[in-house]
């Protein structure tokens, strides 16, 4: 039986500030190791964009297009070489981040309102649209990251596996997936073309949309990968510094905790 692998997370340097490496040599990457396609996770102006802010002045629009430039760079490529290339993005609020398919450009230039919208209401603005959220890394603790905030009633899926987290920080996740009941997913959350550390997920069949995606993660008919590490770099001290305990907020009702902020 065939299997087809997709990357869920990933970053490019026209989108994401700590990427090094263009949308199309990502997809070239992916597709040597045998990807069927990926959806562009770029973070947003929430994170750690590469849109610079002092571009405001441009207007909403352009600084969306110019967010969307990673995606289309990745499209063109997935295109030529018969890669499916999906759109998506990671949103960003005070270190907390959903990762955010089944929208498009067209729904971020309509919201301009979305630029500093706590996550919460992000959530329930993508469902409203017919998109989906999961909720990446949620335990991970580093120097950026003050408090650990779970938002059980407002995600679609908990990335369980994430590439460049910790074993333990994994373990918590799915441990978090499990207790409510939540759908399952992993990513490489990859930034380098060099350092893949092979993740995402396997399904038996090619998704046509982003929406199949959903529908495997709701169905447990896809399995999450894991990266090798007998074969890839280690993304701890590498790419993280986990010198801060977050504090942890448990919000069952997605209201933000504005005491932890």
């Amino acid at each position: 039986m065939s299997l087809y692998k997709y990357e869920t997370h990933m970053h490019t340097s026209q989108g994401s500030d700590c990427s090094s490496t263009s949308g199309a040599k990502m997809v070239e990457r992916l597709h040597a190791l045998g990807y069927a396609g990926c959806f562009i996770t770029d973070h947003f102006f929430g994170g750690n964009t590469a849109v610079n802010r002092d571009l405001a002045k441009l207007g909403w629009e352009t600084r969306v297009r110019l967010f969307c430039q990673g995606y289309d760079d990745a499209k063109r490529r997935g295109d030529e070489l018969g890669f499916q290339v999906f759109f998506g993005l990671e949103y960003g609020w005070f270190a907390t981040e959903f990762l955010t398919y089944g929208i498009d450009m067209q729904f971020l230039i309509d919201h301009p309102e979305i630029d500093r919208m706590p996550i919460d209401r992000f959530a329930d603005l993508v469902h409203e649209n017919g998109g989906f959220v999961v909720h990446a890394h949620p335990f991970r603790e580093a120097d950026y990251i003050s408090t650990i905030r779970l938002y059980p009633h407002k995600v679609d899926g908990v990335e369980i596996y994430n590439c460049n987290n910790r074993d333990d920080f994994n373990a918590r996740a799915k441990w978090y997936a499990e207790s409510y009941g939540l759908p399952a997913t992993g990513g490489s959350d990859s930034h380098h073309h060099w350092c893949h550390p092979n993740g995402g997920v396997c399904v038996e069949k090619k998704f046509e949309s982003p929406f199949d995606y959903l529908e495997a993660m709701r169905s447990g008919k896809l399995t999450v990968m894991e990266r090798d590490h007998s074969t890839d770099c280690d993304p701890g001290e590498n790419a993280w510094k986990y010198c801060v305990r977050p504090n942890v907020s448990l919000l069952p009702d997605g209201c933000p905790d504005k005491e932890k902020q």
